[in-house]
């Protein structure tokens, strides 16, 4: 794992951790899918979401989901 895809599961996280505090998670997760596509390049998508394909292990479960729900 490089260092960039390292940084991406980090903000992945974060994201999903902050997006809907207190809400369900499918809201967070909904929440934090809408930011990943309006402010990650869609660079960053594709490699967040290749890693979610080939283990994903290190993404929180809001944020799984959250990845998940990118296009």
């Amino acid at each position: 794992m490089n260092q960039e895809l390292t940084q991406l599961i980090k903000m992945a996280n974060q994201i999903a951790a902050h997006c809907a505090p207190g809400e369900p998670s499918s809201v967070a997760a909904d929440r934090a899918a809408n930011h990943l596509t309006r402010f990650w390049a869609p660079s960053m998508r594709l490699q967040i979401k290749g890693y979610l394909l080939e283990d994903g292990g290190l993404l929180d479960d809001t944020a799984k989901d959250a990845v998940s729900r990118l296009g």
